[in-house]
């Protein structure tokens, strides 16, 4: 039997090398010996539009109830969101969903939700790592003698979501603005949700299609150059895209320019304060552009940077009244929901703000460029070898970066990688990647070409090329 270790998020694995039955079958194991340890006893499990989703879903809910606990079971692929909702909503003690997120199509995946509504935390996952048996279990029973059991039952969790997002949104309001939304599914989760709440908008890859069509249902830029360019040869206001399990967006204004995370989160932050009078602690990953902290301090919000990973900004808000939080991966939340990423959710957020203000995409931003100052944040993922990555930090860690080009490092961030500054405004952020030979470089600067230009420069310095 293979080693199965949770990364970032939850335990990921190409489908019949490593994801097999036998694998979910200990990782579902252990997982109910640690809530039997912990004394828990109700646990929701919902599953994407992957591969074998729904038989793994039916795997992992044998071997709970097997342990005598109750599962509350998803009949149909949902959101990563709506399992975690559910898992509020129900009282229960922890969510699983198998998913791969944005990864490849050949993957499949099991993240574990805390009761609270998020990402579990890391002391939890390793607890339950430390109980993975060396072998699976047989003889499981049916999903049928089980339901007959009382410890199987179905749970609709996207009505679920669906009445919780009514309660929230003045939906009629949304749709009396005449926005026209274009929406691309990438063959995820979040298709059926976006279909009910808006039957009239374009959809696009809203099948269900395991393949993906051999495109990893990750929501950036280069993946969503069709949505672009529909968008800018016809009459959209705005365009929306989510990843595999939908806890992350894609958002393009109306001209088809990609809105990247920084530009969403500042939106969000402008529209929950000034519009909907909203406060609370500003929390962001340490890649997120610093004009957050300027926006947060005009406000008179406290902004905290923590580590890269949702998991630390969804601590925070489970044990502080945070009003925005997100990293820069477009993993992003906001006060009145659970503690956890969603990318309808937030998707919906903009619409309204669209709705209630009647203005664009690209006025807004300009508004907040007026408070913020404009710029750009441009990233570049160098794969190379680990010798030359290694090679490369230990530059940063010996204090041998000192200029980036010809412009000397006026001052250094070392909160989760190396952050140089090169002026207030501009800098430079280097760091690798724990599982791959990659060396991720950023650049935040006042356009497009220089944060360019600095990136190449940065890749010189740290590279020589």
């Amino acid at each position: 039997m293979s080693v199965i270790k949770f990364g970032t998020d939850g335990w990921r694995a190409i489908i019949a090398q490593d994801y097999t039955v036998a694998n979910v079958e200990r990782i579902t194991e252990a997982t109910a010996k640690w809530m039997l340890k912990k004394k828990m006893t109700k646990v929701v499990i919902g599953y994407d539009c992957r591969f074998g989703g729904k038989m793994f879903a039916e795997i992992a809910a044998t071997v709970f109830g097997n342990f005598g606990l109750k599962v509350y079971l998803s009949p149909d692929f949902v959101s990563t969101p709506m399992v975690s909702l559910g898992v509020v909503e129900t009282g229960s003690d922890l969510g699983v969903v198998i998913t791969a997120s944005h990864n490849p199509p050949s993957y499949n995946g099991f993240k574990l939700k805390s009761s609270f509504g998020g990402p579990t935390t890391p002391s939890d996952i390793e607890e339950v790592e430390s109980l993975i048996p060396e072998t699976s279990l047989h003889n499981l029973p049916s999903v049928k003698e089980l339901r007959e059991r009382g410890l199987i039952d179905y749970l609709d969790l996207e009505q679920m979501y669906y009445e919780h997002v009514r309660k929230n949104f003045d939906l009629d309001r949304i749709k009396a603005s005449g926005l026209k939304l274009a929406y691309d599914g990438m063959y995820g989760a979040g298709q059926n949700i976006i279909r009910r709440l808006f039957p009239e908008a374009l959809l696009m890859h809203c099948d269900f299609n395991p393949s993906f069509l051999g495109q990893a249902p990750e929501p950036i830029e280069k993946n969503l150059k069709e949505l672009s360019g529909v968008i800018a040869a016809n009459d959209y206001n705005l365009g929306l895209a989510n990843d595999g399990d939908a806890d992350r967006i894609g958002l393009f204004d109306e001209d088809g320019n990609f809105v990247d995370s920084h530009h969403i989160l500042l939106l969000l932050l402008y529209y929950m304060y000034e519009y909907k009078k909203m406060t609370g602690k500003v929390v962001i990953t340490f890649s997120v552009t610093d004009k957050m902290k300027k926006l947060a301090e005009q406000y008179g919000l406290t902004c905290e940077v923590t580590k890269i990973g949702f998991k630390y900004i969804a601590e925070i808000m489970t044990q502080e009244d945070v009003l925005v939080g997100g990293e820069e991966s477009g993993g992003l939340a906001v006060k009145g929901h659970i503690p956890e990423r969603d990318g309808v959710w937030m998707g919906l957020l903009i619409m309204e703000f669209m709705a209630v203000t009647g203005k664009s995409i690209k006025t807004l931003i300009q508004e907040v460029y007026q408070k913020v100052g404009s710029f750009s944040f441009e990233r570049d993922d160098h794969h190379i070898t680990n010798a030359l990555k290694n090679a490369a930090m230990a530059k940063c860690a010996n204090g041998e970066v000192t200029h980036i080009g010809s412009r000397p490092v006026s001052r250094t961030e070392t909160i989760d990688g190396y952050k140089f500054y090169v002026s207030d405004d501009e800098w430079i952020m280097v760091r690798a990647s724990g599982t791959e030979p990659v060396l991720r470089i950023y650049a935040q600067t006042p356009n497009t070409s220089q944060s360019r230009e600095l990136l190449d420069q940065a890749a010189i310095t740290l590279l020589g090329s």
